[in-house]
């Protein structure tokens, strides 16, 4: 949800348009940072009402490198960049700007979000009759049996060391001499 809604934003920049009082004066008395005041207004001068609406958009490579190559050209800094471009976070384009340096215009490309999908697992060859091994016994129910002594060699070795630790827990008894 959005921090401030477009009926308070547009509030506050037509008070500001109004004139007589500066944006010190303004953000303190709605609570909010002069910055983010200075960016809706000039938001809004360049895009209208439109400007403070509500905007999710995925930009392509090409747009992230267009809007780059104008703020280079125009030697605009971030704000006056995004104010151009009407995009909500100036401080997008900085990371656009980073990341281009870094890794051009591949580094540009939208990404999934989130979590990377798991890795399909491996395919097993199709089931065909077990074939039982030298005592007669299948290999699931070998693998069964392996699974049961496991289990039971752990639980014995969890027995010995409550056993063990009770005994040291146990109070030792004075010798009288």
């Amino acid at each position: 949800m959005a921090k401030y809604n477009e009926a308070f934003k547009r509030q506050v920049v037509q008070e500001y348009l109004s004139g007589g009082v500066g944006t010190g004066t303004l953000s303190r008395k709605h609570g909010i940072g002069r910055s983010v005041l200075q960016r809706w207004v000039s938001a809004w001068r360049q895009h209208g009402e439109a400007a403070l609406g509500k905007k999710h958009e995925a930009y392509s490579a090409e747009f992230k490198l267009t809007v780059l190559r104008h703020m280079w050209r125009h030697e605009l800094s971030y704000a006056q960049a995004s104010a151009v471009f009407d995009l909500r976070e100036a401080g997008g384009i900085s990371r656009w700007e980073r990341q281009y340096h870094e890794g051009g215009i591949e580094a540009l490309k939208p990404r999934r979000k989130g979590r990377p999908p798991n890795m399909s697992q491996p395919k097993q060859p199709p089931q065909s009759t077990p074939e039982p091994t030298q005592d007669g016994r299948s290999r699931e129910d070998l693998l069964k049996e392996n699974e049961y002594l496991r289990a039971e060699v752990a639980y014995l070795k969890k027995l010995d060391a409550l056993l063990r630790a009770k005994e040291q827990a146990a109070p030792k008894k004075k010798r009288k001499s």
